[in-house]
């Protein structure tokens, strides 16, 4: 269920960025949005008085806050100017797969060959709906290099992230990360905005996807994704994230009016599917979190 809710969070985030996008450079965005959450976190953990993390802890924090802060952020922004939430939304859905495989990598975790020929089918759809151009989307390579660093920079984010779980509740892992970040995060924000010359957006819409990116896309959606992770393990709480894919179709169709090819969708699928036999094929330990 926690891990439902992160999903749920997660998937207005293409669209939502595309709503910034209209009144803010996309470095402006980037910032911005751990900026704000990074605010929010700093008021709550004086409020509940939370220790600092030791100095392991913290460089798995900066490991997490260099893909969720930076890498993410910058990556998917670039991307959407490019194209369209829609087709992001495709070729992200594979990020259960890698996140899967960098968890192999990095704790190693046992797996068995239907593993890496889950991650590899995958990958091979992922690669030919790119190639393809998404069934005629308006879409470029070097859109879909940008969503590929995108859906890197988050896996690293949530292998890092979730180990901290192990150590302290997922609320602490993710304020502690936006938190670190502000001293980038703020006068980059500032200053970014200030040399592009743009006028303060009067859209409500622009507000909106800023508001909903720095407090739900980069704050609170992790309260529930990595409290998932946590209860769950990595494997059982990663199959939710297979949804993110069509739930995004969706809302950006909704949200965005854009338009669904036969192609999109079917490769969405297709993806879903590889995507499950991947995570069931893997032997993952839970991970309870500390009391």
């Amino acid at each position: 269920m926690w891990a439902f809710i992160g999903v749920l969070i997660f998937s207005f985030s293409l669209p939502m960025t595309k709503l910034a996008l209209v009144g803010f450079d996309p470095f402006v965005v980037s910032m911005g949005r751990a900026a704000i959450a990074g605010i929010i976190a700093g008021v709550l953990l004086l409020i509940f008085k939370v220790k600092l993390p030791d100095r392991k802890q913290m460089r798995a924090i900066l490991f997490t806050a260099a893909g969720a802060v930076v890498g993410w952020p910058i990556f998917i922004g670039l991307a959407l100017q490019r194209t369209t939430s829609s087709h992001a939304a495709v070729i992200v859905s594979v990020m259960p797969a890698v996140t899967a495989a960098f968890a192999v990598l990095r704790h190693k975790e046992q797996t068995n060959k239907h593993f890496w020929i889950g991650v590899g089918i995958s990958t091979v759809l992922v690669i030919g709906f790119t190639l393809s151009r998404g069934g005629g989307l308006s879409a470029d390579l070097g859109a879909d290099l940008l969503i590929a660093l995108a859906v890197i920079s988050s896996a690293v984010c949530y292998v890092e992230g979730a180990g901290l779980t192990s150590a302290m509740p997922g609320w602490h892992v993710i304020s502690w990360v936006v938190v670190v970040s502000l001293p980038l995060t703020i006068p980059a924000t500032i200053g970014l905005w200030l040399l592009s010359g743009s006028p303060v957006p009067t859209e409500p819409s622009v507000w909106i996807g800023m508001a909903y990116l720095g407090l739900f896309s980069m704050y609170l959606g992790f309260f529930a994704w990595y409290r998932g992770l946590a209860l769950a393990g990595v494997a059982q709480g990663s199959q939710m994230q297979q949804l993110q894919g069509l739930l995004t179709l969706i809302w950006s169709v909704w949200m965005l009016g854009e338009q669904l090819s036969w192609v999109t969708m079917l490769v969405a699928c297709a993806v879903v599917v590889s995507v499950g036999w991947t995570q069931k094929s893997r032997h993952v330990a839970v991970v309870a979190p500390e009391e």
